[in-house]
Order: structure tokens, then sequence, then C-alpha cells
């Protein structure tokens, strides 16, 4: 039986990345433990471990109770089975609300664990926060478009850049967080040609999710896009396999099997 090559063979750092802007699309999954994340390493440049595991892994309705406790201990186990991928670490709700509060929870990712970005959510009202980052040391993903920890605040969620107007704001936002130092622009839930505009105009990588392919990359939720989060799957969201169904007719044969006793039989025991 042949092996199946890594695609990626070597560390991917955010040096790798900026490279690839213009050259090569950039791929990126989520990912929460070590299992999945040593599946993902090889094949993919960048890991996100995002704080949708707060919705998809704890079952919460949103994203926004996620603790800096919980995406450390994920991070720390990505970290543990990634070793070449680039992991990124998804700031939770409330943690950079002043650039003091975001220095001190930002410098403790770095301490606690491998991840070599943090990624804030917000436009150009977050450029000071980027900045004090940046000017200590710590990479930043900046998110724009749609964002999930205002989904409260802005009573759903939202596509954006459906009108000169509002692509004029998310490209203002991109320029002023690429100022501040941002070393790469997530946009969410935008309409393609918005998505298109803030690319050409930052020299940052831009990696989008339901932004059209117009993006230098784009990110999936693992769960999603493997058919493992049944709840709802959004529009932008291609499913690659149908994850739960493998799972549970797994799981009937082998409920089957030990209500038969067919499990275990002789090549499956002492």
């Amino acid at each position: 039986m042949s092996m199946h090559t890594p695609r990626v063979d070597k560390k991917v750092t955010l040096n790798t990345i900026a490279r690839m802007k213009g050259v090569e699309p950039i791929t990126m999954v989520t990912a929460y433990d070590a299992l999945f994340a040593q599946l993902f390493d090889g094949e993919v440049e960048m890991i996100l471990v995002g704080d949708s595991l707060n919705m998809s892994f704890f079952g919460k309705e949103d994203t926004l109770s996620a603790t800096m406790d919980q995406m450390i201990y994920h991070t720390q186990a990505v970290c543990n089975g990634a070793k070449k991928a680039c992991v990124v670490f998804d700031m939770p709700f409330g943690t950079y609300i002043t650039p003091k509060v975001a220095l001190e929870n930002a410098t403790r990712v770095y301490r606690e664990t491998c991840a070599q970005a943090v990624k804030i959510e917000g436009g150009r009202e977050k450029a000071d926060i980027v900045r004090t980052l940046s000017e200590n040391g710590i990479a930043v993903v900046a998110h724009i478009g749609l964002m999930p920890q205002h989904v409260r605040s802005e009573g759903g969620y939202r596509v954006r850049g459906k009108d000169e107007e509002d692509i004029k704001r998310l490209l203002e936002d991109a320029l002023e967080l690429e100022a501040a130092g941002a070393v790469m622009i997530l946009i969410e839930g935008v309409k393609a040609k918005a998505a298109k505009a803030v690319t050409d105009a930052v020299k940052v990588p831009t990696v989008g999710i339901g932004a059209g392919n117009v993006t230098d990359g784009q990110v999936l939720v693992w769960s999603d896009m493997f058919g493992f989060f049944e709840a709802f799957t959004p529009k932008f969201v291609k499913q690659y396999c149908n994850g739960a169904k493998e799972v549970r007719e797994g799981l009937e044969q082998y409920v089957n099997e030990v209500k038969s006793r067919a499990f275990p039989d002789e090549e499956h025991s002492y």
C-alpha cells in the first residue's frame, strides 16, 4: 500500500505565509486537539484554534463564553499534534478590550503555547490594540467583515460589503489594521467584490471564509467541512465528507456485533 506523502514538508512560518501572497493560495482549517492537528499537519499551511470550538465541541449557542484557559488548553493540544503548520490562537471575547488587557492575554498565549500569532476581531477601532501587540513582538491576524463575537450586538449574522459605502469601510479597516502591524487579514462573510478590493489593497495576505475565491487563502471549520456539526451548515461551507453519517454507521455495526456476541471474535481475543 502506498504511503500518503504530506504536501507541506517543512515548518511553515509567518514569513512563508507572507511570501505566498499572489503566488499560491493559502490553506487553513481549524483544529482543537492533537489528534486532528496531526491529521491536518503537513496538508495545510495553517491551523486556527478557533473559538468556534465553544459551539462545535462545547455545545454552546455562540462563541462568546470561550475562556483564555479553555483556548490555551486546546492550543497546547494542537501544538503537540502539529509540528509543521503555522498555528494561530483565536483570542476569546472580552480578552482584548484595551491594549493593556490584550497585551497581558496575548503574552500568556506566547508563553504557554507554540502559537505563532493571535487573531482578533474588529476594524480600525482595534488598530491601537494591533499596534500595541505588534510593537511587543506578538503577531496579529486581524479579522474583519462578519464577526461572530459581535453576533449579539449586531442582532445576528449579516453579510458585509453589499454596497460601495460598506466596501469603502472594509477597505479603510483593512488598511488601518495593516498600518498598525497586522500580519494577515481574515475576511469573513463578505461579498466577493469587497474581498477582492481588500486583497488588492493590502500587502499582507488575506484569508477568506464565505468571501469568494478571490482572497489569498481560505479557512473552514473542520467539523463543518467534514460533516460532523449538524445543527446548521452555513451557505459558504462545502462538505467534503459526511463524517457524522460514517461514525453512526460504524457505531451501529459495533452495537449490533456486541449484542449478537459477534464481537470480539477469535481474531480480536487473546
